[in-house]
């Protein structure tokens, strides 16, 4: 599956993974307050209710693992389970393992409901709701989609929805005045709560710095998306094979919690077919030098768009690394023999490339 995949997959998974959470509240609020009709009576509310708790691990597991296969962020199964251990925006992505947790103590105690006791049990279930907000602001603050339309009318919908069933359980008189007190004044300050923080951070420029994202994934944000993205057709790109002469640097990040780092290599080729050329890949140290990769992208381009080609690399042998890269109308094939000096931080050898039409 391609990167691109993985990524449209992540996201909806935890888009689908948030509405299950929702209608898992709505309904235990609603099993709690006995309510039933001659089409739904209380045992098949209660089945729904277990069914949906089992369909939303399975969701969120899917998210978890095509999260970590991305491999663009680093994010390790860890990570997704022990809170607050990644590079990648720890606190947000720490609350998406608190709610993973906590719907996992749901899910176990009540398969261990007979040895736990009625009251232990009542205790993790009501704790395990927190799951609830918990997932909410997590999508929130490490989603790329917190400041689309769609998402935000998504949330306000998910917030309403266990807002009115709380109120609803409120309203049935089943509890206790102080317990009812309690609740109605937590309904009313969560929401407000939770829309002053999004207002003030995810809605606002500059989160993604603010939330705690790798400032190489930064810096590839920056070369991704130029301000004036000229059309492919009126650069002048390769049409032969060429060599040439790469001077750069080479910058490496310091270990993650999964223990992986992030090499970048930028600079100019000269000769055959001037350009900008940039690689970046992650994976696990190697003892004596070099890195295990688990992840890759690459660019390369004239100075007037450095972005012609994008793609991985495909090869990597010591300081030989082999790129596929691909243009709208053409592919390029291209072999970088680099010389690289750990001290001084610089990179530079040669560059072997041809170029193939894609038409």
């Amino acid at each position: 599956m391609s990167s691109h995949a993985l990524w449209f997959a992540t996201r909806g998974f935890g888009v689908v993974s948030l509405l299950l959470l929702t209608a898992i509240v709505v309904l235990g609020v609603a099993g709690v307050t006995r309510w039933r009709s001659t089409r739904w009576p209380r045992f098949v509310v209660a089945g729904l209710h277990r069914n949906l708790t089992l369909l939303a691990l399975v969701f969120i597991a899917l998210h978890v693992i095509t999260t970590v296969a991305d491999g663009y962020a680093p994010i390790s199964f860890l990570s997704a389970v022990v809170p607050f251990t990644s590079a990648y925006r720890p606190v947000w992505l720490g609350l998406g393992a608190v709610a993973l947790d906590l719907l996992l103590a749901l899910t176990i105690t009540s398969l261990l409901r007979a040895r736990l006791g009625y009251r232990r049990w009542r205790a993790v279930h009501w704790l395990a709701y927190a799951s609830w907000p918990v997932a909410l602001v997590h999508g929130l603050g490490t989603g790329t989609d917190a400041r689309i339309a769609w998402m935000q009318i998504l949330s306000v919908v998910c917030v309403s929805a266990v807002v009115t069933a709380v109120l609803w359980r409120i309203a049935s008189k089943r509890s206790t005045s102080s317990l009812r007190g309690f609740a109605t004044v937590a309904v009313l300050v969560l929401p407000l709560l939770i829309t002053g923080w999004y207002l003030s951070g995810p809605a606002r420029r500059g989160w993604a710095a603010r939330a705690g994202t790798p400032s190489t994934l930064l810096a590839r944000k920056i070369v991704a998306k130029p301000r004036a993205r000229p059309a492919v057709a009126a650069i002048a790109l390769p049409t032969k094979a060429f060599t040439g002469t790469f001077t750069g640097r080479v910058r490496e990040s310091a270990q993650n919690g999964s223990g992986s780092v992030i090499v970048n290599i930028s600079g100019r080729t000269s000769g055959g077919s001037p350009g900008v050329l940039w690689i970046r890949l992650q994976g696990q140290p190697i003892e004596g030098g070099g890195v295990a990769m688990t992840a890759s992208g690459a660019s390369y381009g004239p100075p007037g768009f450095p972005n012609a080609y994008v793609g991985k690399i495909v090869s990597l042998q010591g300081s030989r690394i082999q790129l596929s890269l691909n243009a709208q109308t053409s592919s390029l094939s291209l072999l970088v023999d680099l010389q690289l000096d750990a001290a001084s931080g610089t990179a530079s050898g040669t560059v072997h490339g041809n170029p193939q039409s894609l038409q």
